[in-house]
């Protein structure tokens, strides 16, 4: 022990005198010192008394420079220059120093007791009762930090989110349970509902429909009420509504709409069907069978004028009821509850406890132990006096879980007699859940609880990181990550100007979400590289999409992957979502779209505008070239050209691409000019360039998506001292291809995720 020490303070000390360390301190006098000092304070950052031999005393510092010397922000246009040579000894010398340094003392982090946001609440329900239910409605908004809302150190509780959790717990165990009141109610659905589906729910041969999936409390009958509205299309006649439930046609109704109507058909048709208990998908669309139907539409595709519009559509679906209740039925949440039910001459509560232990057991997400349990059965007691059934009184007791904090509430125990500041392993049970909530944002399932009870799930991780990357809870990663990382969350509420864009509507608003979510699944399901995400030469596309694209030989409105043209299309810089919400609602904005790719694509965001920057001039919403003779006026100015240099080139780089994602190389008659000037003096030309320039700086774009990935996966946000860990993920990455699962598996086996440190005093 005392020979590896002392080896390790002699290769300090030899590092330390190397010549690297003087070019290094001789660099950064040289180039940065001059605006870097404590009387400038240039960036908020001084170097002043910073010695290239002593970085770990100045960890964030080092950290800081690296990043903005190896991003090309520093130093700026107008500073002292710093040759390639001298740039890449310094970028080299400043890495391998900062990541020796953690090696010999790694900091995995404190990360704070972590509150269930609502994703994850709804997620753990259905896996703890078999209940898929979205409980947005109920729960407030979680607030966001470093981009995400799993963030621990945000996720604050108050009086009133207790209060919400304790009214959705009530309602979560009467539906699972089966106890609900039997108060007929209608509800109504449009195709922006939570509860609706992808139009690819449906048959090839439905068109314009709307599905749902809808949790019916009891089996009974329920009204159904299918409203059409538009103007009939004479290339497709409708004749019939097809309405099917968990996709079998149930009812084929006479639509009756007349193609050469006029005016616009607004119908509605109602009738009554027994549904069992459970959930249930609902869809209906209109029926378009007919060859002579097909031929026509396949003719008018072949001819110079776009395709037709199919004009009549489903409009809403309304359920109400139930009436004629049967009972709670034998619904997935019943069958996973009532593993017993009581024995004739034997206390209720031996069938109670056994019930309530697994339940326990997954919701707190380690074995429950017996003095957990009893408490339980005092609130079955309480629910199954003055007559109520034994149902009434697990319901109770399982209220009294969803509300516990050791449901709500991720909590890692310090091990006792644990010194301050120690860094310690975390057990196999916290370690479990780090992994759950990380790729699936729900709990361990019974397999990952068995191993981690065992103290058997390290030696197996890999092979659980496989498994769990390749079920269909991973889609958590899509919906979750990538949802909040590209704002695609942001679609939703999108709301591109109508006069402007009259050809944007809900079906592509649609098809933007989709083609993204099924790129990045893709990604995942077959380990593709994270590169794909800038390069790939394919997509995901319907006709609806494919139009809006100008792609052409794509027919029917389910998703399937698509090569494309990548001077055109290819990557999530070029999908239809990514490029209207970086846009305004009237025009495309350069500025945003630059400052989306640095903040989301290369991880450099630029600091916030100063509060007195001048808006541009009204002129710039004219025309493309109104907007670029604005931008340069604005750019002229010395208080913004530090941050236009670097946004505006990268955003006019994506300038064919209008506010709603259609490619365009004129605008007004005038040519579009998607030509830009990086700081550095390269040429970007058009997406391909952008491509090109991205691809040529890739180590800068995986750092970006692994400290994404990362800040995710812990719940918190990265320190200077998580730095070397994003370093050693891209390293291990590029062994690989770059592949999506090795990031993953190295996140899992990083320091971070795997060590904590026990708090200070």
């Amino acid at each position: 022990m005392r020979r590896a020490l002392t080896l390790l303070i002699l290769t300090s000390c030899a590092f330390a005198q190397t010549p690297a360390v003087d070019a290094t301190q001789k660099t950064l006098n040289r180039s940065c010192f001059g605006c870097h000092n404590e009387k400038l304070k240039s960036g908020n950052l001084s170097i002043e008394g910073l010695k290239s031999s002593e970085m770990a005393a100045a960890t964030p510092e080092w950290e800081k420079i690296l990043r903005k010397v190896r991003s090309g922000e520093m130093p700026p246009i107008n500073g002292p220059k710093l040759t390639d040579e001298s740039r890449t000894a310094l970028l080299s010398h400043v890495e391998k120093e900062l990541d020796h340094n953690f090696i010999v003392k790694p900091d995995p982090g404190t990360p704070s007791i972590h509150r269930l946001n609502r994703v994850e609440y709804s997620n753990s329900i259905r896996d703890i009762l078999a209940l898929d239910l979205d409980h947005s409605a109920s729960l407030p908004t979680d607030d966001s930090g470093f981009g995400f809302d799993n963030i621990g150190s945000v996720l604050s509780t108050s009086p009133m989110l207790l209060e919400k959790y304790l009214s959705t717990a009530r309602r979560v165990a009467r539906l699972a349970v089966g106890t609900v009141k039997a108060a007929p109610a209608i509800e109504r659905y449009t195709p922006r509902s939570r509860e609706a589906l992808s139009s690819d729910s449906l048959p090839l041969s439905v068109r314009n429909g709307l599905a749902i999936s809808r949790y019916f409390p009891l089996d009974a009958e329920y009204s159904i009420l299918i409203r059409i509205r538009g103007t009939p299309d004479p290339l497709l006649p409708v004749s019939q509504l097809d309405v099917r439930v968990d996709g079998v046609r149930t009812k084929l109704l006479d639509a009756n709409v007349d193609p050469a109507e006029e005016n616009q058909v607004t119908r509605n048709f109602e009738f009554r069907l027994p549904v069992k208990a459970g959930m249930h998908a609902i869809g209906a669309g209109l029926l378009v069978e007919s060859p002579k139907s097909e031929a026509g539409v396949a003719q008018a595709r072949r001819g110079n004028g776009p395709p037709p519009s199919f004009g009549v559509s489903v409009e809403y679906i309304t359920i109400g009821g139930p009436f004629n209740p049967q009972g709670p039925g034998e619904t997935p949440s019943r069958k996973r509850i009532f593993a017993c039910r009581p024995l004739p001459n034997q206390p209720e509560e031996i069938c109670a406890r056994q019930i309530l232990t697994p339940i326990a057991r997954r919701a707190y997400r380690r074995p429950a132990l017996p003095t957990e349990i009893d408490p339980l059965l005092k609130f079955f007691a309480s629910g199954r006096k003055d007559g109520n059934s034994f149902d009434a009184g697990i319901e109770n007791a399982l209220r009294a879980i969803l509300v516990s904090p050791n449901f709500l509430f991720r909590v890692e125990k310090t091990p006792a007699g644990m010194a301050p500041g120690t860094n310690y392993k975390v057990s196999d049970l916290e370690l479990a859940s780090r992994l759950s909530f990380f790729l699936w944002s729900s709990i361990p399932d019974d397999e990952l609880l068995r191993l981690a009870a065992n103290r058997q799930l390290r030696p197996v991780l890999a092979q659980q990181v496989k498994r769990m990357l390749t079920d269909r809870k991973a889609s958590a990663l899509v919906e979750n990550f990538a949802g909040q990382w590209l704002q695609l969350r942001n679609i939703a509420s999108w709301r591109p100007d109508p006069d402007k864009f009259p050809q944007f509507d809900e079906s592509l608003r649609s098809g933007f979400q989709k083609e993204t979510e099924l790129f990045f699944s893709y990604i995942i399901e077959q380990d593709r590289s994270v590169l794909d995400l800038i390069n790939a030469d394919y997509t995901f596309l319907n006709d609806r999409l494919a139009k809006h694209y100008a792609i052409e030989n794509v027919r029917g409105s389910y998703f399937r992957r698509v090569a494309v043209n990548p001077a055109e299309r290819g990557g999530i810089l070029s999908q239809g979502g990514i490029l209207t919400v970086t846009s305004y609602p009237t025009r495309t904005s350069p500025v945003l779209r630059g400052k989306w790719v640095l903040e989301n694509v290369l991880g450099s965001p630029p600091p916030p505008p100063p509060p007195d920057i001048p808006d541009l001039a009204a002129k710039a919403a004219t025309s493309p070239k109104d907007l670029r003779a604005a931008l340069e006026e604005h750019r002229a100015k010395a208080a913004c050209a530090s941050c236009h240099s670097r946004l505006d080139p990268l955003g006019f780089s994506l300038e064919n691409y209008d506010a709603i994602g259609k490619f365009r190389k004129t605008e007004g008659g005038l040519p579009i000019d998607s030509t830009g000037a990086l700081p550095n003096g390269k040429i970007l030309a058009g997406s391909a360039g952008l491509k090109e320039v991205l691809m040529s700086r890739q180590d800068e774009f995986v750092d970006c998506f692994t400290e994404k990935l990362l800040t995710y996966a812990l719940g918190r946000g990265l320190e200077a001292t998580d730095q070397p860990t994003v370093r050693q993920i891209r390293r291990e990455a590029a062994k690989n291809d770059y592949r999506f699962s090795v990031v993953a598996n190295a996140i899992v086996n990083s320091v971070p995720f795997q060590l904590r440190r026990s708090p200070e005093k």
